[in-house]
């Protein structure tokens, strides 16, 4: 077998300042998590954070603190990149909604608008039973 030097060929990249302006923030708050995406106007992901990347396991993901962690994070993150304006598009029924839009302007990020991409089913797939505790 040939011996390959690891420490010449893997060094850590250093991120570079991408000095964007404006973008869009996806906002997917799900029942289990809340991911939050900022992209821009091409659609390329420029800062990504979710609820358990910032270390809650299990059913505090779905809580509104932990979106607001997410969502104060993903907002630093982009503003190291030159992030000012932001426009926001939110998807799913979770209890991460709000909390991740008041984090994004908490952060510094000015919000020009705040969309629903929530889709609505035709009477699509049958929902989950209740539940009943």
């Amino acid at each position: 077998m040939a011996t390959t030097s690891k420490s010449a060929t893997a060094r850590p990249r250093r991120k570079e300042r991408k000095n964007i302006t404006s973008g869009v923030a996806h906002v997917s708050a799900t029942f289990n998590n809340t991911i939050i995406t900022i992209a821009d106007a091409q659609g390329n992901v420029i800062a990504w954070t979710s609820s358990g990347m910032m270390g809650f396991k299990g059913s505090r993901k779905s809580t509104p603190y932990a979106a607001q962690m997410a969502g104060e994070a993903v907002g630093r993150k982009a503003m190291e990149h030159g992030m000012k304006t932001v426009s926001i598009e939110v998807n799913g029924p979770g209890s991460g909604r709000e909390s991740a839009l008041r984090a994004l302007q908490a952060a510094g990020l000015c919000v020009t608008s705040i969309k629903d991409v929530t889709p609505i089913p035709h009477n699509g797939v049958r929902p989950p039973k209740r539940r009943r505790v």
